[in-house]
């Protein structure tokens, strides 16, 4: 699939537009701040974008995620514990249809208690469960280290380590990178058991 990683907004955002340019279906990871770059992004690879998709209900992805799908004629996508107003409803292992492509839902709670990652079987999109370098926090409302612990070790450490990690933010040294390597330099990652995890910076 193709894969337009757009940076948004003055929170360092990442926002993507992820295509299946055969069958002319995409969706949109989040929104940011800003719909325009998307837009740009969705006409300059000549796809329709079906879901607007929210990784978790915070203000930094979500803002202009209404106007966006209303824009592009786009379903806002979230998970059944969001309380962000939403179109469709989704749960852990449930599929989207993106032309002839399938991307998974991957129900990942620990930042908050909506929070999903999307899998096309390649490429990760995590939100603010994953970053390069770290993971998200855990001390807001609805956060969890216990679930995040979990999220990272039990789901995400599962994919293959070609899996390759999209975060929410540009807060690591590098965009983007392959989960076996991050899994070794991420202090989220590496730890070997949830105390250790606790002390994680």
């Amino acid at each position: 699939m193709l894969v337009e990683q757009i940076r948004v907004g003055p929170m360092q955002n990442f926002v993507y537009v992820v295509a299946d340019e055969r069958g002319g279906e995409a969706l949109a990871v989040d929104s940011g701040w800003e719909i325009e770059p998307i837009i740009k992004a969705a006409r300059g690879a000549d796809v329709k974008v079906k879901y607007a998709v929210a990784t978790h209900n915070h203000f930094d992805h979500t803002s202009s995620l209404r106007e966006l799908a209303q824009t592009l004629g786009a379903s806002v996508v979230a998970h059944e514990n969001s309380p962000i107003d939403h179109d469709m409803s989704v749960k852990g292992n449930d599929i989207l249809r993106v032309g002839n492509d399938e991307i998974k839902v991957i129900y990942t709670p620990g930042h908050t208690e909506d929070s999903i990652c999307l899998y096309d079987g390649k490429n990760l999109f995590t939100g603010d469960t994953l970053f390069i370098g770290n993971c998200g926090r855990t001390d807001l409302p609805g956060g969890s280290s216990e679930q995040m612990f979990s999220s990272l070790h039990d789901v995400i450490l599962k994919l293959p380590p070609s899996t390759i990690v999209y975060p929410g933010h540009d807060y690591g040294d590098v965009p983007k990178r392959e989960l076996g390597e991050e899994a070794l330099s991420n202090p989220a990652l590496s730890v070997n058991s949830y105390n250790h995890f606790l002390q994680v910076p």
